[in-house]
């Protein structure tokens, strides 16, 4: 890149700018400046010069530099004038930009930057030709910056020789206190005073380095699709740089830099600078010195520090001045100037780091290593790194692995070339199983198992060659180390696990090294064999081939003793010749009396079943020696018994250790004793493994027990280092270290320094190691002693070798082997050196840095590391009070700077510092303190999504693994849902693990809601599962979490064992999507043969899972299989088609099945057909078949009629009720709904009341309920408390509810609301408002009712508008416990407006307005989002409106909709909506939806079916078509997977599309398709296809078996096809099983909001052609059979009104008025049914004048047929039967009057007397009253009832509705209409229709929101067109103008109906499409919208 330098003449121009020079003088500047650049040209002869700058070779002329230098200096004293330095970064940016008019001064300075820059690399290249040093064995040179890192000998032997003076001074001086901290204090100033400066003199200098940065070192951001490329750690320092993380890399810089001037000798232990790990493999070679300056993605300038300075948020001039110059550049430009700025710095740099070949080949020469001061060495490791550097072939220059096969190996040798040789390393080593023996002979080389196990061609090869447990068996006095053993574990688990559980001896010879312990398994669940496994058999117990006795050794029998323990004692000690012939070798003597104590003889025949308690019979050991294997048995698995009657009887305990294998009992028992001793939370034992301990627990503990805390926490390395992973417990940490006096268990004390003799007891080393504290105390105060105890016992150095941290007593007692041979005197002390006094000083000073040294003198460079790092340390503590925060902030940005550049230059050189691993602990530690710290989610989602992989491999790396991970998998764990999916998709596998992991363990205190779990789950299986599989096992609990969808993607892993019982472990949690979906997926392994031909046990064998197979696998398990899992499948929820399959298979198959058997079935055995069970009858186990089937009865499930009739209520005892004693009444309980109401009315008080606990659960009707509670009434008092009526509630009067005090009414209330859904279901909550009104309006009437919330919660739906309002004031003052509760929308909105009056708690804190945020007002809304429009404030308003208790009103749904769509990330909320928001999404904008969101939207209506069905049916069809437009489904097949997927909407394609469906899924999966919702033209296509061939073909083919299948859908079939089925298949039990399979679903989640009344009517139609046609009474042919007489019970399983009338005559008279509350709520009655049933009441109860109250209740719909007079007569005295009749809809006008005056007439009340509950009552005979008795109706009673009576479609005149209006308008109800707002209008429902005219046509936006759509239909036509006009109809919602009549429609005027299509086509409302997707209109949406309206017209 050329950037040439002209002479520029007249063109050239000065910089503009504001000065006062004269032209004169400005001319003569000018002049001057041309003049030297003359001078600088004549250097160069003319020739243009250019940044790349060539190196001459020409001598320098320094006469002409000076010259030049003494012109520049008289030229600058103008331009220092001028400002030159401020418009300096301005020009130089302007020069780096090659721009061509940058003016005078910055030719000038390009010039001199160019010229002047040649004697500086001239001296540059004269310092390298000096330092030259020979070729490498490659041919290649040194740089001079490796030639400067390998100073030669010289230097460094005058180096060597200063640090020797300098630590002989420091050993040498002694200092007082007073000195010592004069010292300190003039150190600290010093300190500080240099630390300013260096702040101040960086500060400007480190923002243009950190621009500089910012620009080259691109920090990744998630993109528009939310995805993030992954950053690396120079990218992540740079990232927390921006963000405010506060990097602390001081002490890892001082490292580096000690490590690279000063390099130790000895292998630094772990715990210290660098973690010994398995890194990645690094493919570099060799040192590349070249740094390229190609850069094609740069920053933006908004990326840099640029962006804040520019915003007047960065201090200094310059800067500003320079990111302004940078600020005008074009994006080609800033690249320019950043490459052109790296290239001078390349140029400047390049003789520094080049190679060259002006150097003379030869010899490298060794350089010179630092030696300890009192002695020398040979060879260092220290040669090695300096060497490494300069020798790029590290194989010729130490690897050299051939020749480690021969000679030995130092340990960091082989840690040397394991990180700078890895790709040979591995080669050589990790796949030379003997290399790698030998090595790891060396304990200090146990790392190689794990770093080999990452690296070697397969895991396998290691495992066949270390993994070798039958060596270790036959060895067994060699210790199996820990390492290895977890080796093994990690990669031969399963084998390994089952071999320790199973091989008592295994388990002991692992167990007998006490660092094994921690990884033993658990084997609690399983038994100990009695026979060991045949491969771990040595070859020599072969007890057949010991022919020659005296050959067998007592080696070889100890040995099968241990591992052959049972068959030893079967063939060697019961075989009493065999024994005696052994025991004539006299060296095993001993086996006699072995065989006498130890092994007991066992029984002849077959081998007993495992018998713990025979092994462990503690009570003879005392007496008896026991086999070292048995106490590790008893222990492994009977460790309650084995601590009391062991560890706790001294003489047992005693008699087990005389065995040396049993020393292990004495750390085992002594963690017991101390257990039962300390408190429950100190538990120690459990602190050795590495979970979280709370910081209160462990403070109870050292507060409490302090003397076992001291021992066992503060002695114990391995415990404090677990318990400091919590951060909370850092106080440890001084507790341990300032605790001067150690308790011992046994009452001692130890006082490091103090007293020797009492603390160094070695001769206890050898079973209780020492820490690393007492251990070096004792070396330094008892030397001589500590020589000659510890050096010659080798196995105290073995255990002492296998710790980092006590390694280096081996290195110690190498050097003084010669002492014990060489003088026996023991008070002889070594020879010190000069470094151990320094080392016990700072030891003690700075123990954290304490390393031991390799040598027993400590090396230069060891000491002065140490001293060095704990003064910076010490320092660095002090600094924080001295210095400031800028400063400090200063000095930590230059730090970090700094390091940034290391990692830079390490990218382009190689691992020179390995800078990677010094600061990674402190870069993960400070990563965590910022997510703790920070509160910004958008900026922890970056951080977390963007530097994931960085994060894992720095979690991996990490010292502190456990605490560090948990608490940044916290940090995963408390993410945004919405940043959920984006974060975890970014994360690396391994972080996925340990979140997985921590979850598991933690989930009892985690709380996560239901759509994080899924959302986690979701994306773990979608971007993780592929690369591992067994994530899936990892999942654990979260299982519950997996979608179906997801689900369905699971890898055939079906046949792994443990993923099928985490399965199995889980399902129950499930959803039963979930749980079918799983059955799917485990079917895919199975076929029909598979099941056929399983074992008897194969549900028992497969779980949960077999249970939720398709039912055409299902179908095909045998009885035997069914009997057998019969307890499988109870437990989980199985669908009714395979509950009817298992009960009738076994009922058929076992004809002589045991009570047993038929209490397994359970409820199943209800489903089973009368005649298959009447032949148990007169049998002892029909008395269990009666009691199940009156379990179902009571479970509320439907029973065939012939079951209940034949079985239970054919019993004589019934027909007197009065001789039931109290026992027998209770016993019958759940019979009673089922017996007549005569028999009721045959029970007294006495036997009511004995039985009243039992009658209290029973599901009684209210007519029923109203009987028992009758009898139970005494002079109208209640006998019992409320509470304890149970169901027997809902025949409360509402009379005597009224008459109770408030304390009765709320101890009751949960009660009422429990069992009141019972009598409010067949009138939609009419039929028990009465009651509710009574209680709510009573205690509302009490101000205390405030405190009362709690208590009348469950009555707050019913609750009164009117009663709420006076009360809002006080709701306001306790909103907290408010704003919990589940209000009304009208209620909420009525506390809102005063939340707005009295407080600002709205704009303050809306989220915490909790459930009366459903109240909120479009106002407050838009507010709100004026206010903040971030997307994390949009979320959490979202999120709150989908957690409220209620339905949200439209009027909200749309304001939201309104208020988001504007919004640029509208389109990122569609998931944070809801179903129920985002179904309220105009058309016109759903149809732009691409494919994600159109996936995203049917997912959550799929998870929310409930909204969609709400929707019209011709919605429904239009969304349903827009979103299979989107999936391409027009075409080819219906597949199994796009109807699954469609799930809820699939029934609701175009015809087209649903025809086409797969037929084979079709067949099998029939019990699926039931559950869902089909329109008539659907049932045709449903009934068609089932008849098809390749389905179940024509009917007269079918079987019970098909129609077991069909269920339901048999309904969907024509009447001509279905009198075509085999009359021998339909009979009573199917007709009434086929009616409650379509009632079952009638009643579910779906039925319920599924069907119209159009088709509800046709599939009745079908249901009653069904029963009459097979029933008899349809007389087709001959073989027609008879009429039946119809029961009550078959009356309960079908139909009422699928009778014929004449049936009804012909019943019984008991049957018939049992009957009459059940067919008076049959709402399909026809006229002539009812005329029918109206004249068998009268025959039975007399004319209409004696109906009693009892009767009126349940005549229900049958009193239509009264004429006007005969309900004159009533006698309608009560409110349970004056609601039964004003729940009626159908009356006539002249039937209303009647009914109104027969209520007066009854009540004795006149209008003005009603209450509410009374007005509530009447309900449609509201509509009967005058005008006149309108008027007179109590304003304020009204207004309390119209929030029922507004729920009916009423029938009063246009005058009425006007009249009961008029009553709301009372000052002391609703007030002016004026002032009502949406609230009022919500609550007076259809009583809007009455609103005058005048005040109808002035209503407003927020007021027509509030009116329902009954209301608008129940308008007048004629009142409907004056009224409203074209602008307030436009105000409508989809549903308001939907709702309109055809009559109103034809009354409009065609503005007025152009304004109703616009709302109806498309659901468009008033929403600014300009800022959305689209503008217009698509021709196929105004299309849709005509077709609406012509459908709702015609």
């Amino acid at each position: 890149m050329i950037c040439n330098v002209k002479l520029v003449r007249s063109q050239a121009r000065l910089a503009a700018r504001q000065t006062n020079v004269t032209p004169a003088e400005n001319s003569k500047l000018e002049e001057d400046i041309q003049k030297v650049i003359k001078e600088i040209h004549s250097l160069s002869a003319g020739n243009t010069r250019n940044f790349a700058i060539p190196l001459s070779e020409e001598p320098l002329n320094l006469n002409m530099y000076y010259s030049i230098l003494s012109n520049l200096n008289s030229l600058f004293q103008p331009l220092m004038n001028e400002g030159f330095f401020d418009d300096l970064p301005k020009i130089l940016v302007c020069l780096l930009s090659e721009r061509q008019d940058c003016g005078l001064m910055a030719e000038l300075t390009k010039a001199v930057s160019l010229e002047m820059a040649q004697p500086l690399l001239m001296f540059f290249s004269s310092l390298k030709s000096q330092t030259c040093t020979p070729l490498t064995t490659e041919g290649e040179t040194r740089s001079f910056f490796g030639t400067y890192l390998n100073i030669g000998d010289t230097v460094t032997a005058a180096f060597s020789g200063f640090q020797q003076m300098f630590i002989n001074m420091l050993s040498n001086l002694t200092l007082s206190e007073n000195l010592t901290k004069i010292l300190s204090s003039l150190l600290d100033s010093l300190a500080t005073n240099v630390l300013h400066f260096t702040a101040l003199f960086l500060e400007t200098p480190l923002d243009y380095v950190r621009i500089a940065l910012e620009f080259g070192i691109e920090v990744p951001s998630p993109d528009e699709q939310d995805t993030c490329k992954q950053g690396d750690l120079k990218q992540l320092i740079m990232w927390g740089l921006k963000h405010n993380v506060s990097w602390s890399f001081g002490m890892p810089l001082v490292d580096i830099l000690l490590e690279t001037f000063l390099p130790s000798e000895c292998l630094i232990p772990s715990s210290l600078l660098f973690q010994r790990s398995a890194p990645q493999l690094n493919n570099h070679t060799y040192v590349n010195y070249e740094i390229t300056c190609d850069h094609h993605n740069l920053a933006a300038l908004n990326d840099t520090l640029c962006a804040d300075v520019l915003m007047g948020l960065g201090n200094g001039s310059s800067l500003i001045t320079f990111c302004q110059a940078l600020s005008s550049l074009s994006s080609s430009q800033l690249a320019l100037v950043w490459s052109n700025m790296c290239y001078i710095f390349q140029a400047l740099f390049s003789p520094l780091v080049s190679k060259s070949s002006d150097c003379v080949v030869g010899d490298a020469q060794p350089s010179a290593v630092s030696s300890p001061l009192n002695e020398s060495q040979l060879v260092s490791p220290s040669a090695l790194r300096r060497v490494a550097r300069e020798v790029s072939s590290l194989r010729q220059l130490a690897c050299d692995y051939s020749s480690w096969v021969n000679n030995t190996v130092d340990a960091v040798l082989v840690t040397f070339c394991s990180e700078n040789d890895q790709m040979q390393f591995v080669g050589q080593v990790c796949n030379n199983a003997s290399l790698m023996k030998k090595l790891l002979s060396d304990q200090k080389n146990r790392w190689l198992y794990a770093f080999c196990s990452n690296f070697s061609a397969g895991a396998a090869y290691l495992v066949n060659q270390f993994c070798m447990y039958e060596q270790w068996l036959n060895q067994p006095a060699q210790v199996v180390d820990s390492a290895l053993l977890q080796f093994c574990f990690s990669f031969d688990a399963p084998r390994l696990t089952s071999l320790i559980c199973e091989h008592t001896g295994f388990l002991m010879l692992l167990i007998s090294n006490p660092d094994n312990w921690p990884l033993m398994p658990n084997c609690s669940g399983s038994s100990p064999p009695l026979f060991t496994y045949p491969e771990l058999e040595p070859d020599y117990c072969q007890y057949s081939e010991w022919h020659d006795v005296m050959q067998i050794t007592t080696d070889i029998l100890s040995k099968c003793i241990r591992v052959d323990q049972s068959g030893f004692a079967r063939e060697v000690c019961q075989n009493k010749t065999f024994l005696n012939s052994l025991l004539q070798n006299k060296e095993i003597a001993w086996l006699e009396s072995h065989c006498s104590t130890s092994m007991v003889s066992p029984p002849p025949g077959p081998t007993p079943s495992f018998n713990l308690a025979a092994w462990c019979d503690y009570h003879n050991w005392a007496e008896k020696w026991v086999d070292d294997s048995v106490v590790g048995l008893c222990w492994q698995n009977d460790q309650v018994s084995f601590q009391e009657n062991v560890c706790c009887k001294t003489a047992v305990f005693e008699k087990l250790l005389e065995n040396p294998l049993n020393k292990w009992l004495t750390s085992v028992c002594t963690d017991l004793e101390e257990i039962t001793m300390t408190p429950e939370v100190c538990t120690y034992s459990d602190w050795t493994r590495p979970i979280i301990v709370d910081m209160t627990d462990l403070a109870l503990c050292a507060e409490i027990d302090q003397q076992n805390f001291t021992s066992k926490v503060c002695t114990n390395s391995t415990v404090l280092q677990n318990l400091l992973a919590n951060q909370d417990n850092a106080w440890l940490i001084r507790y341990c270290g300032n605790y001067s006096v150690i308790p011992t268990p046994g009452g001692q004390t130890i006082q490091p320094g103090i007293n020797a003799t009492e603390q160094c007891l070695y001769s206890n080393w050898i079973t209780s190691l020492p820490n690393a504290k007492l251990l070096v105390h004792c070396w330094e105060k008892d030397q001589a002693n500590f020589i000659s105890s510890i050096c010659p016992n080798v196995g105290v150095l073995l255990f002492l070798s296998r710790e980092p941290s006590t390694a280096w007593v081996s290195n110690i007692c190498t050097a003084y082997t010669n002492y014990t041979t060489t003088n026996n005197s023991t008070t002889t002390k070594p020879n010190d050196c000069a470094s151990q006094t320094l080392i016990k000083q700072f030891s003690f000073m700075c123990p954290q840095y304490f390393i031991p040294d390799c040598k027993p003198c400590p090396s230069q460079n060891t000491v002065l590391q140490m001293i060095v790092r704990c003064w910076v340390e010490r320092l660095n503590s002090r600094m924080e009070d001295l210095l400031t925060t800028p400063v400090t902030e200063v000095l930590n940005r230059a730090v970090a700077a700094t390091v940034v550049i290391l990692l830079a230059v390490e990218d382009s050189m190689g691992p020179i510092w390995q800078v990677n691993n010094a600061i990674e602990q402190s870069t993960l530690t400070s990563v965590v303190d910022y997510l703790q710290r920070e509160i910004n989610q958008d900026r922890k989602k970056v951080l977390l999504q963007c530097f994931g992989t960085v994060l894992s491999r720095l979690l991996e790396t990490s010292r502190d693994k456990i605490g560090i991970a948990l608490l940044l998998i916290k940090e995963y764990l408390s993410l945004p849902l919405r940043s959920v999916q984006p974060v975890l998709a970014a994360a690396h596998i391994n972080t996925i693990r340990v979140i997985l992991q921590y979850y598991n363990s933690f989930k009892g205190t985690i709380q996560l809601s239901k759509e994080y779990q899924s959302t986690m789950v979701s994306v773990i299986l979608k971007t993780h599962l592929a690369a591992d599989n067994d994530l899936l096992l990892d999942l654990g609990s979260l299982l519950v979490a997996v979608s179906p969808d997801d689900i369905k993607t699971f890898p055939s892993l079906q046949n792994n064992v443990n993923l099928w019982e985490t399965i199995n472990a889980n399902l129950d949690r499930m959803s039963l999507a979930q749980q079918e979906a799983f059955g799917l997926w485990y079917s895919k392994i199975l076929s029909p043969s598979n099941i056929t031909r399983g074992q008897q046990s194969l549900i028992g064998d497969t779980g949960n899972l077999i249970a939720y197979l398709p039912f055409h696998l299902f179908q095909h398990l045998s009885a035997a299989q069914l009997l057998d899992g019969l307890d499988v499948l109870q437990r989980n929820t199985l669908s009714p088609l395979k509950q009817d399959f298992i009960a009738n298979k076994l009922i058929r198959t076992y004809r002589n099945m045991t009570a047993q058997d038929l209490m397994r079935l359970g409820d199943l055995l209800c489903l089973a057909e009368a005649q298959d069970l009447l032949v148990y009858k007169n049998t002892e186990v029909f008395q269990v078949i009666q009691e199940n089937i009156m379990n179902c009865t009571l479970s509320g499930l439907s029973v065939p009629s012939q079951l209940v009739s034949d079985l239970l209520l054919s019993n004589p005892e019934f027909k007197i009720p009065s001789s039931l004693s109290p026992d027998r009444l209770k016993e019958i309980a759940p019979l009673l709904p089922l017996l007549s109401v005569t028999f009721l009315n045959g029970l007294t008080t006495s036997q009511l009341l004995s039985a009243l606990p039992a009658l209290s659960t029973v599901p009684f009707t209210p007519t029923q309920a109203s009987i028992i509670m009758d009898k139970l009434l005494t002079n109208a008092r209640i006998p019992v408390q409320l509470e304890e009526l149970g169901s027997l509630i809902v025949g409360v009067k509402t009379e005597t509810l009224l008459s109770l005090t408030s304390d009765k009414l709320l101890s009751a209330l949960k009660v009422f609301a429990q069992h009141t859904p019972a009598r409010c279901r067949p009138y939609m909550s009419v039929f028990c408002a009465p009651e509710a009104n009574a209680i709510a309006t009573k205690l509302w009437g009490f101000p205390e009712v405030v405190s009362w919330l709690d208590d009348v919660e469950p009555l707050l739906r019913w609750t009164p508008l009117i009663c709420i309002l006076p009360r809002t004031p006080l709701l306001v003052k306790n909103l907290s416990n408010t704003a919990t509760k589940p209000w009304k929308t009208q209620q909420a909105q009525a506390i809102v407006k005063a939340v707005n009056t009295y407080t600002n708690q709205i704009k303050q804190n809306f989220l915490s307005l909790g459930t009366l945020s459903q109240g909120v007002s479009c106002q407050d809304l838009h507010q709100l989002l004026q206010a903040d429009r971030s997307p994390s404030f949009v979320r959490k308003i979202l999120a709150l409106l989908r957690q409220q208790p209620g339905l949200l009103h439209t009027a909200l749904k749309r304001c939201v909709i309104e208020e988001l769509y504007p919004l640029q990330f509208f389109a990122d909320l569609l998931q944070d909506l809801g179903a129920e928001i985002a179904l309220c999404i105009p058309m016109d904008i759903i149809r732009l939806f691409p494919a994600e969101m159109m996936g995203i939207l049917k997912k959550m209506i799929v998870a929310s079916p409930q909204y969609f069905l709400m929707l019209t049916r011709i919605q429904q069809e239009i969304l349903v078509d827009k979103i299979i437009q989107r999936m391409n489904m027009y075409t080819g097949p219906f597949t199994e997977e796009e109807f699954r997927s469609l799930d809820i909407l699939a029934p609701f394609v175009a015809d087209e599309v649903f025809v086409q469906v797969d037929r084979s899924f079709f067949a099998k999966n029939l019990d699926y398709l039931q559950r869902l919702c089909y329109s008539s033209s659907k049932m045709e296509i449903v009934a068609r296809i089932l008849q098809e061939p390749a389905v179940f073909g024509p009917v007269t083919n079918w079987t019970q078996d098909t129609l077991s299948v069909v269920g339901r859908f048999l309904f969907f079939l024509p009447s001509n096809v279905l009198q075509d089925l085999p009359l021998s298949l339909m009979t009573v039990g199917r007709v009434e099983k086929l009616f409650m399979s379509q009632r079952q679903w009638e009643d579910g989640d779906v039925g319920i909001l599924c069907s119209d009344t159009n088709e509800r009517k046709d599939v009745f139609s079908k249901q009653q052609f069904v029963l009459q046609f097979f029933l008899g009474f349809l007389k087709m042919n001959s073989l027609s059979l008879s009429p039946i007489v119809p029961t009550c019970e078959i009356l309960r399983t079908t139909a009422p009104s699928a009778w014929t009338s004449s049936s009804f005559s012909s019943m019984s008279s008991s049957a018939f008025s049992n009957c009459l509350e059940l067919i008076g709520q049959d709402p399909f009655l026809a006229s002539y049914q009812r005329t029918e049933i109206l004249k068998r009441v009268k025959k039975m109860y007399g004319p209409a004048s004696s109906f009693s109250q009892s009767v009126i209740a349940q005549l229900g719909g049958i009193a239509v047929e009264l004429s006007p007079e005969e309900l004159s007569t009533l006698r309608l005295t009560e409110r349970r039967s004056i609601s039964a009749l004003g729940a009626l809809n159908t009356w006539n006008k002249r039937q209303l009057t009647a009914l109104f005056t027969a209520v007066l007439n009854s009540t004795k009340l006149t209008p003005s007397k009603l209450d509410s509950s009374m007005l509530v009552a009447l309900g449609h005979i509201v509509c009967g009253a005058q005008i006149a008795e309108i008027n007179t109706f109590n304003n304020v009673e009204f207004s309390k009832a119209v929030l029922w009576l507004g729920k009916l479609n009423l029938s009063c005149s246009e005058e009425q509705m006007g009249a009961l209006v008029g009553l709301l308008t009372n000052s002391l109800a609703f007030g002016l209409m004026s002032s009502w707002g949406t609230d009022v209008f919500i609550e007076i429902g259809a009583l809007a229709a009455g609103l005058p005219d005048i005040v109808m046509s002035s209503l407003v936006k927020e007021q027509i929101e509030g009116i329902s759509p009954m209301a608008m239909s129940m308008i007048p036509p004629k009142k409907f067109s004056v009224v409203f006009h074209q602008d307030q109809i436009n105000m409508f919602t989809y549903e308001q103008a939907y709702a309109l009549t055809p009559q109103q429609r034809a009354a409009l005027t065609d503005v007025q109906k152009r304004a109703v299509d616009m709302v109806l086509t498309c659901w468009k409302r008033n929403i600014d499409l300009s800022a959305g997707l689209a503008q217009s209109h698509s021709p196929l949406c105004i299309i849709l919208g005509l077709l609406m309206v012509l459908a709702i017209r015609f």
